[in-house]
């Protein structure tokens, strides 16, 4: 190799071909070949042998093993003599030799260290620190602020939360952060035991230069904040009110923020509803009628005070809807897909609300951090049990009443939208029982246009993270090549309802100025809803049509969903050690519960027919690998459950 150089380039290039091929495949080989590379490339000492090595740190009987055997292979195919085994003399010789050069160089005298220039402290911008700061600057010169008010006023300005770690298995907060203002003398603390905050003489001067840089930033970007609200907006103009909803309690420091809130990885979204901008002209779309029912309001857009900005609660739960829709006939082709006469709401009529899925939490202990941080943001969700997914987004009546008179129940549509998160602790223990591959199967069949996936990080063991690394990087890969998902990753928790926050004022700007037309429910079937949903799309692919939101937690509940290949893969993945993956080749073998109980039964009951029980499941998957495979011990619990054993 042309970068290997030293007094040994032979030993050297096959060591750092080794170390290569540890680092790829991250075995726990590869901090000794650094070792020995490092040790090797140093070394001014030439080696004949490379039993010689042994006198070098990083390098033992193993990789010195290995080099002899690749040195005589080297010399066998180049027609070169094998050097000797050196004896006990000449390795005395080398670590004296070694000593004498190490000795040589301590003697040398090191290089002067330039003198470092000590930089001014400034803080990362949304850090803790930063946010303390920029919340003490609100006070005069000899005011204080007590712990609870400055939590509160500094809250808007950071990222991460005061209260609540960053990291579940983590205690760092951003409260924290005043330790580093203290020893660095920014802060003034006064009083015991109920401590009052203060800004210094250095730490107003800290102030000053983070506001000149905050405005030197505005002035240059501008332009740019104005281009990524159009983009994010999926029109021309931006929204010059953004930052007010973002932060409706933000007192204003002189600090603009409103680019931190912007949705600037949205494209996928934006491409996926940019159809809507298009002028919708109601259309029915049955054969007699030329007019579709229209819902429009007078009134305007309700003001909440600060008590209103709490969550809302919703009491009704998905059992309710479970009969809503029937289960119906098959459809055989298009022709037998009902006609039907959509609903139309008009703009202005509806308010585009989020649905947080109640088990959505941070921490066993802190069940409402993610509700209430939306609400800082100024989404106010609406919590309730999801049957499907984590978040969706509804388009919400201000007239109650007005679709219930239509033909769809409630006073709430589904928009095609919906985000399933997950930590990567979550994600692995998903794959390992089967209920990622179920999941994403059920989020296929709920018709749902654009689907999220969010990959929130998480501080896992590294042993148990080199384990499924694989596994984890072939199921995001699955999420958007296989089922053409997309995917979001996110550092925080943070940052995912950062996330959330800017999807929801997309959704806004995207639909409340369009008008929505909605089927029916009487029309509707868990038999014919797939089909009508792509017979609508590919017939007007410039038009969304939607349902109401207690017809799509009818669709999507588990018990109407289920067929039988899907109950006979849970019964099957009941089994200790019986993946998703193994469930659904032993279903492709035996397609039903019963089936699989008479190959059993056909081997019959005597010593000869249990052992032929035994292995009846593995004998019939043998040509399977990996994991897919079943081997002989799962075969034979297999035959304990649905066997005569």
């Amino acid at each position: 190799m042309a970068g290997d150089t030293g007094a040994n380039p032979l030993f050297l290039c096959w060591v750092k071909e080794w170390w290569d091929t540890a680092r790829e495949h991250n075995t726990k080989g590869a901090p000794t070949y650094k070792k020995a590379y490092n040790s090797l490339k140093a070394c001014p000492l030439t080696f004949q042998h490379p039993s010689e090595l042994q006198v070098l740190n990083g390098f033992g009987p193993t990789i010195s093993q290995r080099l002899t055997d690749r040195l005589k292979q080297y010399c066998e195919e180049n027609g070169l003599p094998m050097p000797k085994h050196p004896k006990r003399k000449r390795t005395l010789e080398l670590e004296s030799a070694l000593a004498a050069a190490g000795a040589a160089q301590d003697e040398q005298p090191s290089p002067p260290k330039r003198a470092r220039t000590a930089r001014p402290y400034v803080p990362k911008l949304n850090s803790g620190a930063y946010a303390l700061l920029m919340a003490l600057s609100d006070l005069g010169p000899k005011e204080f602020m007590d712990k609870t008010t400055l939590i509160a006023k500094a809250q808007p300005y950071s990222e991460h939360s005061f209260t609540v770690p960053t990291m579940a298995n983590k205690s760092y907060t951003a409260w924290d952060s005043i330790k580093t203002l203290e020893e660095k003398e920014l802060v003034y603390i006064r009083g015991r035991p109920s401590k009052r905050f203060s800004l210094t003489d250095d730490g107003w001067e800290v102030v000053k230069r983070m506001k000149e840089a905050q405005n030197l930033v505005d002035g240059v970007g501008g332009s740019a904040n104005t281009s990524r609200n159009s983009i994010a907006s999926g029109s021309g103009t931006s929204n010059p009110n953004r930052s007010e909803n973002v932060n409706p309690n933000r007192q204003d420091s002189g600090v603009k923020r409103e680019s931190r809130y912007t949705p600037l990885d949205l494209k996928p979204f934006v491409s996926a509803t940019a159809t809507l901008d298009r002028p919708l002209q109601p259309k029915a779309l049955t054969a007699n009628s030329e007019y579709s029912i229209i819902v429009d309001s007078d009134h305007e857009d309700p003001k909440y005070d600060e008590e209103d900005r709490k969550p809302i609660i919703r009491e009704s739960t998905n059992r309710d809807y479970i009969d809503l829709v029937a289960d119906g006939d098959s459809v055989p082709d298009e022709s037998s897909l009902p006609q039907f006469t959509p609903i139309r709401l008009a703009p202005g009529s509806f308010t585009v609300e989020l649905v947080l899925d109640t088990r959505e939490v941070q921490a066993k202990n802190n069940r409402d951090h993610i509700q209430e941080e939306l609400s800082k943001l100024g989404v106010r969700p609406i919590m309730r049990s999801l049957e499907l997914g984590d978040v969706l987004w509804i388009a919400k009546c201000k007239q109650p009443g007005w679709l219930n008179r239509l033909g769809a129940e409630g006073d709430e549509v589904v928009l095609d939208y919906i985000v399933e998160r997950k930590r990567l602790d979550d994600l692995i223990g998903s794959i390992k029982d089967g209920r990622f591959r179920e999941q994403k199967y059920r989020l296929k069949r709920s018709g749902m246009k654009n689907v999220v996936y969010i990959i929130e990080n998480y501080n896992i063991d590294m042993d148990i993270r080199r384990q499924y690394q694989d596994a984890m990087d072939t199921a995001m890969a699955s999420i958007q090549v296989v089922n053409g998902y997309f995917l979001k990753k996110t550092d925080t928790i943070a940052e995912s309802i950062r996330y959330l926050a800017a999807v929801t004022y997309m959704l806004k700007e995207t639909y409340e100025s369009k008008p929505l037309f909605v089927i029916p429910t009487q029309v509707l079937t868990a038999k014919n809803y797939l089909p009508l949903v792509k017979h609508l799309r590919e017939k007007e692919p410039f038009r969304g049509y939607y349902i109401s939101y207690p017809a799509f937690a009818s669709l999507v509940s588990k018990s109407e969903m289920m067929t039988l290949k899907d109950v006979f893969i849970k019964m099957l993945m009941c089994i200790r050690r019986l993946s998703g993956e193994k469930a659904i080749e032993i279903q492709k073998v035996w397609k039903t519960p019963y089936q699989l109980v008479k190959a059993f039964e056909a081997c019959g009951s005597d010593e000869n027919g249990k052992k032929k029980q035994k292995v009846l499941v593995m004998s019939m998957l043998s040509h399977l690998v990996d994991r897919r495979s079943v081997d002989k011990g799962l075969s034979e619990r297999i035959a304990d459950v649905w066997g005569f054993l």
